[in-house]
């Protein structure tokens, strides 16, 4: 730990967890600049940085403005909120399992998406209603896990039965709606990046600009005394009952607007604070390094999905799943290795 004083101001961070950041940031960067100049209209990175900086021709400019870099931030914004729901999950029930694919939060957001397809609503409408499920989803779950509070465990059992009962739903809904509508529905809930454009990133961006500085700044540090146990938060002076619940709101809201925007891409919230926490070998939420971390997995998945077999993209979420599946059960692997498990 490093800590920086200036007048009566100090800093403290870790130089590893800071690199790792840093090193992820950098990657997401890299994959975007090879993203944005890759496709039917090749351009190299030296075209690619110029248009951006406002030259290049009008070809490009329309190429790089309208068609790739939505993509490309849509990718960046989803990674990072997702890794941020993540890793707060993981913190407030202490498990390295808790995600919100497997807490229901995700089903839910599809359930809500999935009613829209067979009334026949449009985009617009989907992603609204992915909202209000993942939202409406958070509330049952936290009544239902409500005992003089929440506590990790009942929450983790709660979400995994209110997910498998809308994984039931979700398949019914489905073989409800029309053949076209069921086609479009079965592509939205693998996750896709596929035709974003700015109204996609736009709301997304808007909360993460007001729940990050929330999350990273008004909560983490409560957050890491939250992990050694509510008994000694609550001795801390942390607030317990009222900070988890301000935490799991901005987690839901998070999951829930990304869901709107690229689909229910799975396993990235999951995968990407246990990668960020390995390689800073730091205690506590590493909040910030999970954020680069995931951004940088879902624009390198969705670079992967695109470039993979020529002539034919796969959504992201296809690309997402294998590796987090992979990853998980190498991570099983090694638990039981280590007999932990």
């Amino acid at each position: 730990m490093t800590v920086l004083r200036t007048g009566g101001l100090s800093l403290r961070f870790r130089p590893r967890a800071l690199g790792v950041g840093a090193g992820a940031a950098v990657l997401a960067a890299g994959f975007g600049l090879v993203a944005l100049g890759s496709g039917d209209y090749p351009m190299g990175p030296a075209d690619v940085l110029r248009t951006l900086t406002g030259g290049g021709t009008l070809a490009e400019h329309f190429i790089v403005y309208e068609l790739r870099l939505p993509r490309l931030v849509t990718a960046l914004l989803v990674g990072a909120a997702l890794a941020l729901a993540g890793t707060v999950f993981q913190s407030l029930v202490r498990n390295p399992l808790g995600s919100p694919d497997i807490l229901g939060f995700t089903q839910g957001a599809s359930t809500g998406a999935l009613v829209v397809v067979v009334l026949g609503g449009s985009s617009l409408a989907l992603a609204g209603a992915a909202v209000v499920g993942g939202l409406g989803t958070g509330l049952v779950i936290y009544a239902l896990a409500w005992r003089r509070g929440v506590h990790g465990y009942r929450l983790i059992l709660v979400g995994i039965g209110v997910s498998a009962i809308l994984t039931g739903v979700n398949g019914y809904l489905l073989t409800r709606a029309p053949l076209l509508d069921a086609a479009r529905a079965v592509l939205w809930l693998t996750g896709s990046l596929d035709g974003r454009g700015w109204a996609n990133a736009g709301p997304l961006l808007a909360v993460l600009v007001v729940l990050a500085p929330l999350v990273l700044v008004g909560c983490a540090p409560a957050l890491r005394m939250m992990e050694l146990g509510d008994d000694a938060a609550s001795a801390l002076g942390v607030p317990v009952r009222r900070l988890r619940l301000v935490l799991l709101a901005a987690a839901v809201l998070l999951v829930s607007f990304a869901a709107a925007a690229a689909g229910p891409v799975s396993f990235v919230a999951l995968v990407a604070p246990h990668v960020a926490r390995r390689l800073t070998r730091a205690p506590g939420p590493n909040l910030l390094p999970s954020m680069a971390v995931g951004a940088a997995l879902l624009v390198g998945a969705d670079l992967l999905a695109q470039r993979a077999f020529a002539g034919h993209q796969l959504p992201v979420g296809v690309v997402t799943g294998v590796i987090g599946g992979g990853y998980l059960v190498w991570l099983l692997a090694l638990e039981r290795r280590a007999g932990r498990l």
